[in-house]
């Protein structure tokens, strides 16, 4: 009996060993095996550091550089940049002040400025919408009436007409009558664009050529160019004004915008210790003597109590 069961237990615990053993054999079976490689690998899963530098120094670089423009731009050329899109953006009309008259010592006016037009024109209002062809048309009329009422070459006044300008010049210095005849023209033609009447003075000097080297003369623009108008031209000539408005994109004035007018001041009178009747008498008579003693020129000096003149 003893036997037996001493031979239950033996084989029990063989058992046992083998289903060890299996086990250790499975364990032994599932590791992973090895393999070495001997050439060099890099994974592409990781950045290399040599390009993250260089791009970081890259992006530093520009942004500096970003930087840096936007400084020169403010702070450099920030006023020039400022007008000229101020340039841009509006339409400045000039308006001329009165240029101050000039008397004798009695209060007659040697030099004075009576009003008159200046006639301009905006190219690009003298169209018709969406017709090339009777823009043209249109563009032509235009240039021969205002050639022929100002005596102009129409060829030249042609090319004004179609320039691309804002404003063109046509004619300065209008006298009155002119000005009723292109009214009337423009009536007639149907225009009421595009043709601009602007206000202007001229220079006139009422008793011609007496005194005329002391009180000199202006040009075109009214500003002095000889003797008292041009010593006291500054303050003949007064402060222009202007009217400033807005235009778009398309170098349009936008309608309806709000415009912003600066009156012109007008320059401040002179009144010199010249007599002019003393004056024409002596310019009389001293013309008269150069002539009978056939001398190329003369001069004069009167005295009124203890001034010399």
């Amino acid at each position: 009996m003893n036997k037996k069961s001493n031979k239950k237990i033996d084989n029990k615990k063989q058992k046992q060993k083998n289903k060890k053993d299996t086990s250790k054999t499975n364990i032994n079976n599932s590791k992973p095996k090895v393999i070495r490689i001997n050439t060099d690998y890099e994974s592409k899963n990781f950045i290399n550091a040599k390009k993250l530098r260089l791009n970081l120094i890259i992006s530093v670089l520009i942004f500096v550089l970003l930087i840096g423009r936007i400084g020169f731009l403010q702070f450099v050329q920030g006023s020039y940049l400022k007008e000229l899109a101020y340039k841009q953006q509006t339409i400045n009309q000039i308006i001329s002040p009165k240029r101050g008259n000039i008397y004798d010592s009695t209060g007659k006016a040697l030099a004075i400025s009576a009003q008159v037009d200046t006639i301009t024109i905006n190219p690009s209002k003298i169209s018709k919408e969406n017709d090339d062809s009777a823009t043209k048309a249109l563009k032509e009329k235009v240039a021969k009436g205002l050639s022929d009422i100002f005596s102009l070459d129409y060829n030249e006044t042609l090319e004004k007409v179609n320039s691309t300008s804002q404003v063109e010049t046509i004619a300065k210095k209008v006298e009155q009558d002119k000005v009723d005849e292109l009214k009337q023209w423009m009536e007639d033609s149907d225009i009421s664009v595009g043709i601009n009447i602007d206000e202007d003075s001229k220079r006139y000097y009422p008793y011609d050529t007496v005194a005329s080297a002391v009180i000199g003369f202006c040009g075109n623009d009214n500003q002095g160019l000889s003797g008292i108008e041009y010593k006291w031209d500054s303050v003949l000539t007064g402060t222009p004004g202007k009217i400033v408005s807005s235009k778009g994109s398309d170098q349009q004035e936008i309608p309806n915008a709000e415009e912003t007018y600066i009156s012109a001041e007008n320059g401040s009178d002179l009144t010199l210790a010249l007599d002019l009747n003393i004056q024409t008498i002596v310019e009389k008579y001293l013309k008269q003597a150069v002539e009978e003693n056939d001398c190329r020129r003369g001069r004069k000096c009167y005295s009124n109590g203890s001034r010399n003149r």
